[in-house]
């Protein structure tokens, strides 16, 4: 690999994650909105943006998943479990929950590693094998310090990391991918526009969206971006791994994660105890130790 193509590659990882770590800026934008709402935007124009970019480029592969069944299945399941992602994420983030989100996606990583070591029987060095003790270790302080699991944190690694399981399965671009999981979800969207989401509202109706039309201008025009906010982040990174080692890129992954923990304890003023100080060095002990288990693959 020559410098220029390093270095290209090293420009649309550190893009990508940027873009992924400070999105919870875009989505406190549209705070005004039924969080379920956004995400039912983000499916449709998430679809109608990539399929219109596959339609120019005459690709037509995407609309091919249903007619294999296992392909089929396979998309749908990586489609919903997608759609439980990042409804959960734009919950938590209009929420207060942003640090939590977070701390999700630090451990992400590692729960990828044991998904891979059940299901595909990947080998996981002694270093990772620290690194998760020191995940769980951290998860467990969490539950006795509140009570309760830190389930925003653990839905959004473990859904991360099956839906990327399931993506390994899948041979389809990166835009391919997406076009075809956010077809099959396009039903869910439609399902969370007619649903009032209030205990007063007739179920199966669009009464629920009327509030919309309160909506500043300003607010709909930012959420009009949903479909590129989706889909560019995710093609930058696409780039970036045909390019770079995936050593590498593990190594620029914890940059979003970073960014956003920090939009949530300096620009969002999230509550940051002590107790959470110290959960959070668990899992920043994790980070570093499965960093420095990447060095020696």
């Amino acid at each position: 690999m020559n410098k220029t193509s390093f270095t290209a590659g090293v420009l649309y990882g550190i893009t990508a994650y940027i873009l992924w770590g400070i999105l919870p800026l875009y989505w406190k934008l549209l705070s005004a909105l039924n969080p379920f709402h956004i995400l039912a935007f983000r499916i449709i124009l998430s679809l109608v943006l990539v399929g219109c970019v596959l339609i120019i480029q005459k690709n037509f592969n995407w609309l091919n998943f249903f007619k294999d069944r296992k392909d089929g299945f396979l998309i749908i399941s990586a489609a919903i479990i997608i759609c439980f992602n990042w409804g959960l994420y734009i919950w938590a983030v209009n929420n207060g929950h942003t640090i939590e989100a977070a701390m999700g996606y630090y451990i992400n990583p590692l729960i990828s590693v044991v998904l891979g070591l059940c299901v595909f029987r990947e080998k996981i060095n002694r270093l990772q094998a620290v690194s998760f003790a020191f995940a769980v270790t951290g998860v467990i302080i969490q539950i006795i310090f509140t009570g309760s699991l830190p389930w925003i944190s653990l839905g959004l690694a473990l859904s991360f990391g099956i839906y990327g399981l399931i993506k390994k399965t899948i041979k389809l671009s990166a835009l391919e991918s997406l076009g075809s999981e956010t077809l099959a979800a396009s039903p869910v969207s439609l399902a969370l526009f007619i649903i009032p989401f209030t205990a007063d509202g007739k179920f199966f109706s669009l009464e629920g969206l009327l509030y919309l039309k309160d909506i500043p201008a300003l607010t709909i025009a930012v959420l009009s971006f949903c479909g590129l906010i989706t889909a560019l982040p995710l093609f930058l990174f696409a780039k970036c791994v045909k390019i770079l080692p995936l050593s590498t890129v593990g190594f620029m992954q914890f940059l979003a994660p970073t960014l956003t923990f920090l939009t949530g304890v300096f620009i969002f003023k999230e509550a940051f105890s002590f107790y959470s100080l110290i959960v959070f060095g668990f899992i920043w002990a994790a980070v570093v130790l499965y960093m420095i288990s990447l060095r020696r693959i």
